[in-house]
């Protein structure tokens, strides 16, 4: 019976690609967040990891659990604070060119660190400039 409510959970199912978010994360805490259909506020247990941030219902986590969902930060244009867009403390946003998400920190320490950690990852894994994209005239000059 056990076996098959593991299965039935998604439980059973491989790890989430090859990154291991449930070992040593960049960042993890957590956040309220608003539903994607029903908009109503759910506290979630959140992992920032290797340019993606997960999701989960549970703090503990293994290679097995399922993530609720998960953002690409490649993607991410700004995060900044959203106080006064939400009328809510501590509330941050996180924005694509498409859609703009809102979270809620347990304080403002904890709201400024994931701005911190969010906005170094895009720094890291933005796509707006890729490998090939990068000039380095000092070799251009040596050559």
């Amino acid at each position: 019976m056990e076996s098959f409510t593991s299965y039935f959970m998604g439980k059973t199912k491989e790890p989430e690609g090859k990154i291991e978010f449930w070992n040593n994360p960049e960042r993890s805490g957590w956040l309220m967040k608003q539903g994607e259909f029903i908009k109503t506020w759910r506290r979630r247990w959140f992992v920032l990891k290797q340019g993606r941030i997960f999701w989960f219902k549970e703090q503990q986590l293994t290679p097995y659990s399922k993530p609720r969902g998960v953002i690409p930060v490649g993607g991410c244009l700004t995060v900044k604070g959203a106080e006064d867009v939400l009328n809510k403390q501590f509330a941050f946003e996180l924005s694509t060119n498409r859609d703009t998400m809102y979270f809620i920190a347990d304080t403002d320490k904890e709201k400024e660190d994931w701005i911190n950690a969010i906005g170094r990852s895009i720094v890291r894994h933005s796509r707006s400039v890729t490998d090939d994209e990068v000039l380095d005239y000092d070799s251009k000059r040596a050559s």
